[in-house]
């Protein structure tokens, strides 16, 4: 897929953001609306699948778009949590504007990209990506997703995974717990048989020094800021994973082991926009068949499990269970039993 469409969607955002923050008036809400009314309608009203992946495109390209919306993303942090708290003379109707506009654009689009840094192999991009998630708080997430989300997909090890008839208000706390206590566990075992430190240190100290940042510099209100847009970001994060993986479990064997994790244990989105502002985070059964994969080369093909809308949508459906469980659990259904099928 070419890079253009990425930067486009991707930095458009940044952009905004930066002029709302400091101008304030139209800026803020054009940003708010860019990243939320706009990308909703242009998801919905505009049903095309992105075009095919192009294995063969540059990796340096795509590495060099990651490293400039991260980069973006430590400027943004600091012009909203300014915005945010008051500094920058922002209006309270221009500051709640602000709160919502940077925080999706942390949810949803730094949150993704640096999803996409620390699956890297470079040390740099893979730091680069860990520090994102630092920043929102959240630097745990870099141990529990490669070492217990990806080899535990679609089983209970795996502390993101609902099963089917998990309410969202059920399995948010639980994921969050578990992400961060049984990531800490694997992380003990690992620095114990290597010697080396426990990387919690880092992610701890780490959020630490960036809410001290944040007192030093705009008191109370800069530490408020920035545990609001943490918090923001971690709901968002947390319901991505909810919505791509509800109720696709994988077998449990005789043994106690589990089936293989296949292209139909996780939902993907054929909506366009949003798979170019996310860096083709809605290709999710392509990436866990291949997690190194660079998100312009990720596949979609109609074979694999689609959610009925797009990903920003089955958020708001979420948050209402009754309707949730109504239009997904016969769809859970059908899947596995269509994958059983084609198994026997």
């Amino acid at each position: 897929m070419p890079l253009f469409p990425f930067a486009l969607a991707a930095l458009t955002p940044v952009i905004l953001l930066g002029l709302g923050a400091v101008q304030g008036g139209i800026w803020i809400w054009l940003a708010l609306g860019y990243i939320s009314i706009m990308a909703f309608a242009l998801d919905e009203i505009v049903h095309l699948l992105t075009p095919p992946s192009d294995p063969d495109g540059s990796a340096a390209s795509a590495n060099a778009l990651s490293v400039a919306l991260a980069v973006s993303h430590f400027g943004l942090l600091a012009l909203g949590v300014m915005a945010v708290s008051g500094a920058t003379g922002l209006s309270m109707a221009e500051r709640i504007a602000a709160f919502l506009g940077f925080g999706l654009f942390f949810g949803q689009i730094s949150i993704a990209n640096a999803h996409e840094l620390i699956h890297r192999t470079g040390r740099g991009l893979f730091s680069l990506g860990k520090w994102v998630f630092i920043s929102m708080l959240y630097g745990h997430v870099t141990t529990s997703h490669r070492l217990l989300h990806h080899p535990h997909v679609a089983t209970p090890k795996d502390p993101n995974f609902p099963p089917k008839g998990t309410s969202f208000y059920r399995y948010l706390p639980r994921s969050l717990w578990r992400n961060f206590t049984e990531g800490y566990r694997v992380e003990q075992v690992r620095a114990a048989r290597s010697g080396r430190m426990n990387p919690y240190a880092t992610y701890l100290g780490g959020a630490f020094a960036v809410l001290a940042l944040g007192w030093l510099a705009l008191g109370w209100a800069g530490v408020a800021a920035l545990v609001g847009f943490g918090g923001y970001a971690q709901f968002q994060h947390a319901m991505v994973d909810y919505l791509q993986h509800y109720g696709l479990a994988r077998r449990e064997l005789p043994d106690g082991s589990y089936a293989p994790q296949q292209t139909h244990h996780s939902w993907n989105s054929p909506h366009w926009f949003s798979a170019l502002m996310t860096v083709n985070v809605t290709r999710h059964s392509d990436h866990h068949a291949h997690p190194g994969r660079i998100y312009p080369a990720l596949r979609l093909t109609p074979d694999m499990p689609m959610l009925p809308y797009s990903l920003p949508a089955m958020g708001v459906i979420a948050l209402l269970p009754s309707l949730w469980f109504k239009m997904m659990d016969r769809r859970v259904d059908r899947v596995l039993a269509k994958a059983q099928g084609e198994l026997e």
